[in-house]
């Protein structure tokens, strides 16, 4: 008999076997701009190549979100989105395509780890993002996804020491999220300058795969993104793609982007 594939084991086939520069990672608010459209926009988003889906659950202060992405939480709030609810759009869209929660922890210590972690792997849940959830704090959860086969996904930024990027690269499963730039997430006009050594740095840390988020938006930013890292997140402008145009400007979006990285 087969044993069934973990999370862990699903973000690790999807950057196994994407077939362009850098798997594609598109982020996606749940609930927004309602329950059923972030579905129709998730499964819009694998059908044109997404490689993993973050989906984000909304949270009333989220200290990294930029403009775009807090606005859409906050009507997705306004609109009754709970993380139970969002948890029921991962079940539907992690049927098609592996997806990491982006969670804020308060969400986390509420629910209690064990309890918030085998409630998101029933849901079909790859692993989760957790970005006020400091390394050196992060025992606990990270035991909790670990017994539910979920990646507890760390971030890495440019200000990161070597020292503590070694350990954090130790610890990391799935993949670990390299931020570009300090600051919050958003479109940017150019990537910042160092992150090929940022990326660098982070790659000789850790064997899980590197992928680079925040300031992400263009084919062209994505494709030279693609020649550094393993894969590539695109957040602000999918979310604008979806409270503009549905599911099928989510998926035009994901295709150019797909598209750039092949």
């Amino acid at each position: 008999m087969s044993v069934a594939a973990t999370g862990i084991d699903r973000i690790t086939a999807a950057f196994a076997s994407h077939g362009k520069r850098a798997a594609l990672m598109p982020y996606l608010m749940g609930g927004y701009p309602s329950a059923d459209a972030s579905v129709e926009a998730g499964l819009a988003a694998a059908a044109a190549g997404a490689d993993v889906i973050e989906l984000g659950i909304p949270f009333s202060d989220p200290l990294a979100d930029g403009p775009v992405i807090h606005a859409a939480a906050t009507d997705a709030l306004a609109a009754g989105a709970t993380p139970h609810g969002v948890l029921r759009v991962c079940e539907r869209v992690a049927a098609e395509v592996p997806v990491v929660l982006m969670v804020y922890v308060n969400v986390v210590l509420t629910a209690g780890p064990e309890a918030f972690a085998l409630r998101a792997a029933s849901a079909g849940a790859a692993g989760l993002i957790v970005p006020d959830l400091p390394h050196d704090e992060a025992g606990e959860v990270r035991a909790a996804c670990e017994a539910e086969g979920l990646a507890l996904v760390p971030l890495v930024a440019p200000t990161t020491t070597p020292e503590r990027v070694a350990d954090i690269g130790a610890d990391a499963r799935g993949f670990v999220y390299t931020v570009s730039l300090t600051g919050i997430t958003g479109e940017r006009d150019a990537l910042p300058p160092g992150l090929a050594e940022t990326v660098e740095g982070v790659r000789g840390a850790t064997d899980a795969p590197v992928a680079v988020g925040f300031g992400i938006s263009t084919g062209e930013q994505a494709r030279a993104v693609g020649e550094l890292a393993d894969g590539v997140i695109v957040g602000s402008r999918i979310v604008r793609a979806a409270g503009e145009g549905g599911a099928a400007a989510v998926g035009a979006v994901v295709g150019e982007l797909a598209a750039a990285l092949r």
